[in-house]
């Protein structure tokens, strides 16, 4: 469909992912194969699913594969609530890294939107 790499969304999601591993190196070793790849996974996978969208062929497909990613930002959106909570990410950084999650799941819903209005 398109170059993925031009996507503000894809941009703005990948500075997240960046984010997310910087802070989740902090985390307890304890939490290594449990919240923190959790986590991980979570932002990886917003990326990875606004990227293999685009190289999709048709706007249906693309548009499946943004939902993914926007339920992903979802996901990731609780598990940084609960390292919060935990207290393994400051409330600063939780801030921080949750309105930026926030702000992602809405490029996508408003990408979304403006994708199957065009297709009509």
């Amino acid at each position: 469909m398109q170059n993925f790499r031009v996507l503000r969304v894809y941009q703005h999601a990948y500075s997240l992912t960046l984010e997310v591993y910087r802070h989740t190196k902090q985390f307890p070793q304890a939490e290594r194969y449990g919240l923190v790849a959790q986590v991980r996974r979570a932002a990886v996978s917003i990326t990875a699913n606004i990227a293999e969208g685009c190289g999709r062929m048709t706007r249906k497909d693309f548009i499946r594969f943004l939902s993914f990613a926007r339920g992903s930002a979802g996901e990731l959106e609780t598990e940084l609530a609960l390292s919060a909570d935990l207290g393994f990410l400051p409330k600063p950084d939780h801030v921080r890294l949750e309105s930026a999650a926030i702000g992602v799941q809405r490029e996508l819903g408003a990408l979304i939107r403006r994708l199957a209005r065009s297709g009509q």
